[in-house]
């Protein structure tokens, strides 16, 4: 019965990461966009849960969820209408690149699934206790992956500059 709740739980937070996914790129409004994401985060942290690694649920909607999407939000709300269409009466060029980049990523998933679909996926992958832990993942952060995390870092806040610069240039005209 738990194995069943279990596989209940992860198809439902793979149709709510899938379904919000969608939602992010096909909502007209930025707001609802963002609203959209913040379900798509959640639902990731669903999905982590599921693989035993509580911090990173923890971290993702503490962190993704919480305090970088309200900054988004803000950053919505600040810059108001303009914001809402950025690209509205553009080319339909630019629909048709996404339909195409869209199905491209659809075929590269289907291909990638074919290919690993073996015995490989019957057996448990093995995973070490400290999976998911605060220390494991600090020392990742601290080694192998500093550079990505400083230019993560440094984009978040070259978007909020951004956001402001031009918010403040909204308010010039």
């Amino acid at each position: 019965m738990g194995e069943v709740i279990v596989w209940a739980v992860w198809f439902a937070a793979a149709g709510g990461c899938l379904a919000s996914g969608v939602a992010v790129v096909s909502l007209q409004n930025p707001f609802y966009s963002a609203l959209a994401l913040i379900g798509n985060l959640a639902s990731l942290a669903i999905l982590y849960l599921l693989v035993s690694a509580e911090f990173l649920a923890a971290a993702q909607v503490l962190v993704y969820a919480g305090a970088v999407m309200v900054m988004f939000l803000f950053v919505v709300a600040y810059l108001g209408g303009k914001a809402d269409a950025p690209w509205a009466g553009g080319p339909p060029l630019l629909r048709t690149a996404a339909v195409v980049a869209a199905a491209a990523l659809l075929v590269e998933i289907v291909v990638v699934l074919g290919l690993a679909w073996g015995d490989d996926l019957r057996d448990p992958a093995e995973v070490d206790d400290s999976f998911g832990s605060p220390g494991a993942i600090g020392e990742l952060f601290l080694t192998d992956h500093l550079l990505a995390f400083e230019i993560t870092s440094i984009v978040l806040l070259v978007a909020a500059v951004g956001g402001v610069v031009l918010g403040t240039a909204r308010e010039r005209e």
